[in-house]
């Protein structure tokens, strides 16, 4: 067993004999320890005729093992006033709690049993399947939902897994066995997959130890490596409208594919993301279109760059008779970056309030926990909070200007209106 300790946060990260990854960070606000497991399980290892499965197996993973029935386990979280939530997005399933220092140990066995062993009951799996096409119908009643996933297909298309909608459809659900669910579980919740982190009152040393007495004797060889395709290059503008007259709002979804959280630009592109629709009162385009003109209910920006080229997304929410003028602004403020790039007061506000933000993230035992994970997940480095300052004051206004001018161009867009709206779509392009 090999155990790193690094500057920064100044978490242990230790490698158990089976490849499980521990990392474990002091935190004595409150005598507490938060749990959390991800799985490299995500949707995007769905097989492609079953698209839902990961989150399937999200919903059921902890209704029961091999030795312990859904009743039993919930007897042993709630009898510790635990409570375990289990989500799941394109890349990681995750399971988190938090638990008394006391009760890590248990808390561990119990958590090392339900991702070791889930059994997956045929009566739990019904009930969950019932509940899962609940869900997607209400996606499908949702506009700003509808118009989300449909951004994505448009993006990526249907072969690329990013495409595909994460909790399936309602056929492929009613087909999903609990062999299914097996399948997928044995495939992908193996222990090189797994990365713990433990935050709270407890010594990393510790943490660790009770770590390895849980999964240490669990063994599987690694999971297969993912190979994604490309995502397809835009060469126009892309327009999808879905009507949905019975709602009172549109919801715009409009976006590009940028690049690997890897790239060295990564840091230019998360300036220029939080310029354009993040600082403040959502940035240029919150000022703009919500503030200055009134045409939205919502507007922000969000860039996720992943271990594929992510993409950078535009949402918005407004009244029906303003979708048009609402693409043509996003349009104006999306060329006018790209053309005149930020100023140097954005990229210096934009700087410290980035770095003024981690402090708050790391104020919980869960945000600790969240961004280790985050940490983990690309490979940054224990002390990645130590080097983000630097990180990002090493980027320059010329390097923010070149980012948008890469990315940033309304007749590549890819634009998905969701609503009661019969237009084109077009906006101002």
């Amino acid at each position: 067993m090999k155990t790193i300790e690094q500057r920064g946060l100044a978490p242990a990260r230790s490698v158990l004999d089976n490849g499980v990854r521990v990392i474990a960070k002091q935190a004595g606000a409150t005598p507490a320890v938060t749990l959390h497991a991800a799985f490299e399980a995500g949707t995007i290892f769905d097989p492609p005729s079953e698209p839902g499965v990961s989150h399937f197996v999200s919903r059921t993973i902890d209704r029961g093992t091999a030795r312990h029935t859904a009743e039993e386990i919930a007897d042993q979280l709630e009898n510790r006033g635990v409570s375990l939530a289990i989500t799941v997005n394109r890349h990681a399933l995750s399971l988190v709690c938090t638990c008394l220092v006391e009760d890590l140990d248990s808390i561990l066995a119990t958590l090392a049993d339900v991702v070791t062993q889930p059994a997956f009951p045929d009566p739990e799996v019904e009930t969950r399947r019932g509940e899962i096409i609940t869900m997607i119908r209400q996606d499908e009643d949702n506009p700003a939902a509808m118009a989300g996933e449909g951004l994505f297909s448009l993006l990526y298309g249907d072969g690329h897994p990013y495409g595909r909608r994460p909790r399936g459809s309602v056929g492929v659900v009613e087909r999903i066995t609990r062999a299914s669910l097996q399948t997928f579980h044995a495939a992908r919740f193996r222990p090189p997959a797994l990365s713990l982190v433990l935050v709270g009152d407890v010594e990393p040393a510790r943490a660790i130890e009770s770590a390895s007495r849980a999964f240490s004797a669990w063994k599987a060889a690694p999971p297969a490596e993912p190979v994604f395709p490309p995502a397809p290059p835009s060469r126009e503008r892309r327009v999808r409208v879905i009507p949905m007259m019975n709602k009172a709002q549109a919801d715009i979804a409009y976006g590009f594919t940028t690049i690997l959280r890897a790239d060295p630009a990564y840091y230019a592109y998360w300036l220029m993301n939080n310029i354009l629709g993040e600082y403040s009162i959502g940035g240029r385009l919150g000022d703009s279109i919500r503030e200055r003109q009134g045409m939205a209910y919502y507007v922000f920006s969000a860039l996720d760059a992943n271990v594929v080229p992510g993409p950078l997304l535009i949402r918005a929410g407004v009244n029906p008779a303003n979708v048009d003028r609402a693409l043509a602004s996003i349009d104006q403020e999306i060329a006018r970056m790209a053309a005149d790039g930020p100023t140097d007061q954005e990229v210096a506000e934009s700087r410290q309030y980035l770095i003024g933000s981690m402090p708050r993230r790391l104020e919980t035992n869960v945000g600790i926990a969240n961004f280790l994970q985050m940490v983990e997940f690309f490979g940054l480095g224990m002390d990645f909070d130590a080097r983000m300052p630097d990180l990002l004051g090493r980027v320059t206004r010329d390097e923010v200007h070149a980012a948008a001018r890469a990315v940033l161009d309304p007749s590549k867009a890819a634009v998905v209106v969701a609503g009661p709206y019969a237009g084109a779509g077009t906006g101002g392009s």
